[in-house]
């Protein structure tokens, strides 16, 4: 697994080792950052969140194009370890935090980095992480105005698609692995 464009391109990450842990695959990761690139345009400057954050591939993808800070959020003691040593691999310390809490914890209020450009959100399939996790990411204002949410799931983990405050713009297949992404459907003036 390495690191498909911008300043760290072709960096090696460490992953994780054994049969219980799921990656995001190469060919996904592209397929989502195309479609983030046509959606986006550029990643200057935006703020990244990501949740259940595992080895970091995608934040650590999204600061290599330009992103200015990524929040990576997991609570695994071994996602921390593969991700400091992957950020320290990228040479992006000085703009990726990694946050050893569990997702819930961090998402049931707002966040001081935030609001954020892109989030994503990547649980373990089928424990029905999804729809709670955003609902407190609307309910918060995690998400800004123009913002994307980008959620990796099993294909047959049921997401609805009128989530209060969500609107979902595309899914996609890949094999056994959907992505979805979302925006704000009805942006709050408030939200920055």
């Amino acid at each position: 697994m390495r690191i498909i464009s911008g300043s760290a391109k072709g960096r090696k990450l460490r992953q994780f080792k054994g049969q219980h842990i799921r990656p995001t695959a190469d060919r996904v990761r592209e397929a989502i950052f195309s479609s983030l690139t046509s959606r986006l345009g550029s990643f200057d400057d935006l703020t990244i969140l990501d949740l259940f954050a595992g080895t970091g591939a995608l934040s650590l993808e999204a600061l290599s194009r330009g992103a200015s800070l990524a929040i990576l959020v997991d609570r695994s003691a071994q996602s921390a370890e593969i991700i400091a040593e992957n950020i320290q691999t990228c040479g992006m310390k000085d703009r990726a935090v990694m946050l050893k809490v569990p997702v819930s914890n961090f998402v049931d209020k707002p966040s001081s980095h935030g609001p954020f450009d892109l989030i994503f959100l990547d649980p373990p399939y089928n424990q029905n992480f999804i729809v709670p996790t955003l609902n407190e990411i609307v309910k918060n204002g995690l998400l800004s105005r123009q913002g994307i949410l980008c959620i990796e799931s099993a294909r047959e983990d049921p997401i609805p698609n009128d989530l209060a405050g969500l609107e979902l713009l595309s899914r996609r297949e890949y094999g056994s692995t959907a992505v979805s992404f979302y925006s704000l459907s009805n942006p709050r003036e408030d939200h920055p």
